[in-house]
């Protein structure tokens, strides 16, 4: 008989004998499956976690880009005081034409509840929709003096609620030191942590009369999809790329961590697929002792139980689809609720997670199980396929 029809064989006694044990089987196939889904899943989640704190900063912060006082740097609140002047006429276009918006940073102080706290204070143009902020409540409180807008961060950390007032002291243009109280019209949750915990937002036109910067800006956010504005003077354009390079920088800071937490995972589940298989073959000593005794070789035999092992891997994959995959589906689509509110920690995890099971997790990820199924297969088989029939036979344990 020639090497395919040897093959063809094997294929079916490999098949008789999955499907003649169908609870073997079935335990063996529901473990390897479990671990296959458990990869992805928790991967998914983790690699989900990284995408939605860039997508938060983009939506909240960053837009399509931005272009900057050259004096500014966010990093640097000494030099807000010098970081402001009237936008260039081509980027002052774009905030008429509502596809950007300006705004006005300053160093501030208040004083909740008889404490201290100081704070980036910044006027936004309440009507904007650039980025994603409820900043339209400003404008729907004509009775309040200065409304200012807060993050959940920081109503938590100091117990603010909306409707409470509290001073706002400030140094304007002229050096001159104010103050006046400003009233909370709302409590937002960004899920941006930096948003949440240290700015306080107040319209611009109100922020260019306390300042005394009449017209004057200190950044433009502009949407997303515009060309870059060629005559912006001296101000300096800043695209997303640069806007997010610290949130990319704690991304590729994490790679290491990542990795290792999918080889933990690997490993658990090569533990788990190690243990269903190598157990059902050790079971298998007398069918083994059997076979070679009616003439079958030790390669066939080994042959034998790596096919019975790469099928279990095929009706693995099958079973991680069904109903796994609708699992994986439902997760993807409708995110995973977290048990608490890690924003209030300083990261950036949304309170219904979305994974992310990309086709590189997933091909790799399969190639690796099969990979763990045919090696374990294949090494115990071997091992035990070395025992003089009669011994295998009797039972006899490998030695």
């Amino acid at each position: 008989m020639d090497w395919q029809g040897q093959c063809i064989v094997l294929f079916k006694i490999a098949f008789k004998n999955l499907f003649g044990a169908k609870l073997r089987t079935f335990l063996n196939v529901f473990v390897t499956s479990i671990s296959f889904f458990m990869i992805i899943f928790v991967t998914g989640l983790y690699d989900g976690m990284r995408q939605h704190a860039k997508k938060v900063t983009i939506d909240t912060e960053v837009a399509g880009g931005a272009y900057w006082h050259p004096m500014y740097d966010p990093l640097d609140p000494v030099l807000f005081e010098d970081s402001h002047s009237i936008l260039p006429k081509d980027i002052d276009a774009l905030v008429k034409e509502k596809k950007a918006v300006p705004v006005l940073v300053s160093q501030a102080a208040i004083y909740p509840n008889g404490r201290i706290m100081p704070v980036i204070m910044k006027g936004i143009d309440p009507s904007q929709t650039v980025v994603n902020m409820p900043t339209a409540i400003l404008d729907k409180s004509p009775d309040v003096h200065i409304p200012v807008l807060i993050g959940k961060g920081m109503a938590n950390s100091i117990k603010l609620d909306v409707g409470d007032s509290f001073t706002i002291r400030w140094l304007d243009s002229g050096g001159t030191y104010d103050a006046d109280e400003g009233t909370i019209v709302h409590i937002m949750d960004t899920e941006n942590f930096k948003l949440d915990a240290g700015h306080i937002w107040i319209p611009i036109q109100k922020a260019q009369e306390m300042l005394s910067m009449e017209n004057e800006v200190t950044y433009v956010a502009y949407e997303k999809g515009l060309n870059i504005v060629q005559n912006s003077e001296n101000w300096i354009h800043r695209d997303v790329s640069y806007l997010i390079k610290d949130i990319e920088a704690a991304i590729e800071a994490d790679k290491p961590a990542n990795q290792i937490m999918f080889i933990i995972l690997l490993t658990l589940a090569g533990m788990g697929i190690f243990n269903a298989q190598v157990l059902s073959i050790f079971r298998r000593g007398k069918e083994i002792g059997t076979l070679m005794a009616l003439g079958m070789t030790r390669s066939k035999v080994v042959s034998l139980f790596t096919i019975e092992g790469g099928i279990n891997a095929v009706l693995a994959t099958g079973l991680t689809i069904f109903p796994f995959g609708i699992i994986l589906w439902w997760t993807a689509e409708h995110g995973v609720p977290m048990p608490m509110d890690y924003a209030e920690m300083g990261f950036m995890i949304a309170k219904q997670l979305m994974p992310i099971y990309s086709l590189s997790l997933i091909v790799s990820t399969t190639i690796l199980v099969f990979a763990i199924v045919i090696i374990v297969s294949y090494l115990p088989s071997r091992r035990i396929a070395k025992m003089k029939p009669t011994d295998a036979l009797r039972g006899k344990t490998v030695a």
